[in-house]
């Protein structure tokens, strides 16, 4: 039964002549499952090759397209599955429900992601992600809830209708949303020029030994006249996080919110003020580094890392360090925080250091202000999407 809402949303369209139709997804284009064959899916000669292997995380974690991977499919891999071309709307079923994010490559992906390639004559594909993004997720997590695991049929996913206006309005609802999308990644991408400047610098100063000066400073085994090795225990503080309840978090706060493998969430509260550096210490990205310059809630699949100075310099050791040798357990990777105290790295002199710290903080400076923008821009994106959805905003 339809609700309310949706009655008067629909009645609005139509009085301000908007001629939204009520649709399903297959009607607007071409919509089949993903293909992974195989069994067992995880045989080596499966992967590695150059065909990109989209899966379930890489969609949850994209913005409006899809342009990283964590894997990649062989000649072998490629043969047992299918290549959906650039521009299709990957829609995962499992695991995540109805997250989606465009291609930006051709890729491969599993039977947990449908795709869906738009009739151009019918379909905006970012229209629909947007779609998705405002309305649609929701309903079809309606079609989960309760069960023992999250899944979501094809059969589901085509059984429910939409509304949607003529193809010009959505390219012109879709440029308007994707505009704001436009700035966030080119905000992004020069936040990742600014982390390569920092790994290129300390490359050259740390791992290579050419920092300034370096032609009179004499090295023996390795380690320049002045520097020394220390446990990282000896000059950080390293405590365990806290885990927290529902009733603790707030998706609108300011105060990230730090797991095992990158911020949860936000909320209103803060564990842990000032600068610190965040290490994942129990989970699938064991070893993982993350950091706040303005405080944050570290949850205890982590730990929190506070040097007692050069700060930039400790999260670059931490950044380029390995961790891979140093995890224990097989079904629940974890790095104890006794073992994290121990690992050593190289400590330059003083006037290095200062040196050094001063000149990353400016990279950090610009970062900060371009994440701010990408929160920023978000939220009005967010503010926005409803509206010219449900046709509160005219267009």
């Amino acid at each position: 039964m339809r609700g309310r809402s949706e009655e008067l949303a629909e009645k609005l369209w139509r009085y301000e002549g908007m001629k939204w139709t009520r649709r399903t997804l297959d009607e607007l284009g071409y919509v089949s499952r993903g293909r992974s064959r195989h069994r067992p899916r995880d045989a080596s000669h499966l992967y590695g090759g150059p065909y990109p292997f989209v899966q379930t995380g890489d969609v949850k974690h994209s913005n409006l397209y899809l342009t990283t991977y964590s894997q990649t499919y062989s000649e072998a891999g490629l043969a047992q599955s299918r290549l959906w071309k650039a521009g299709t709307l990957c829609i995962t079923i499992a695991a995540n429900i109805a997250d989606t994010a465009i291609l930006g490559m051709d890729a491969c992906f599993p039977d947990s992601v449908i795709g869906f390639v738009p009739n151009d004559e019918k379909a905006d594909v970012r229209f629909i992600k947007y779609l998705f993004d405002a309305t649609l997720q929701s309903r079809f997590k309606q079609f989960t809830q309760g069960a023992a695991q999250d899944n979501l049929s094809q059969s589901k996913l085509l059984s429910i209708e939409f509304t949607v206006p003529d193809v010009t309005k959505q390219h012109r609802i879709a440029s308007i949303l994707s505009a704001y999308d436009d700035l966030i990644e080119n905000n992004r991408r020069r936040i990742q020029l600014l982390e390569r400047a920092a790994r290129l610098l300390y490359k050259e100063w740390f791992v290579h030994l050419r920092f300034p000066g370096h032609e009179h400073v004499p090295i023996t085994d390795g380690i320049p006249k002045g520097w020394e090795r220390k446990a990282l225990g000896d000059f950080a503080e390293i405590k365990g996080g806290k885990q927290y309840g529902d009733n603790e978090l707030d998706g609108y706060g300011e105060v990230p919110v730090f797991g095992g493998n990158g911020v949860q969430g936000y909320s209103l509260k803060c564990t842990h003020s000032g600068f610190l550096i965040v290490f994942g210490r129990v989970g699938a990205n064991c070893g993982s580094v993350y950091w706040s310059y303005d405080g944050a809630w570290v949850n205890n699949n982590a730990s929190s890392v506070v040097p007692d100075s050069h700060n930039e310099l400790i999260l670059q050791h931490l950044l380029h360090y390995d961790f891979g040798h140093l995890r224990k357990g097989s079904a629940q990777p974890f790095i104890p925080n006794s073992i994290l105290s121990t690992v050593q790295f190289l400590i330059p002199t003083e006037a290095l250091a200062i040196k050094f710290c001063e000149t990353i903080r400016k990279f950090r400076y610009q970062q900060r202000n371009l994440d701010h923008q990408i929160r920023l821009l978000a939220q009005a994106r967010a503010l926005l999407l409803p509206r010219l959805m449900n046709g509160k905003v005219s267009i």
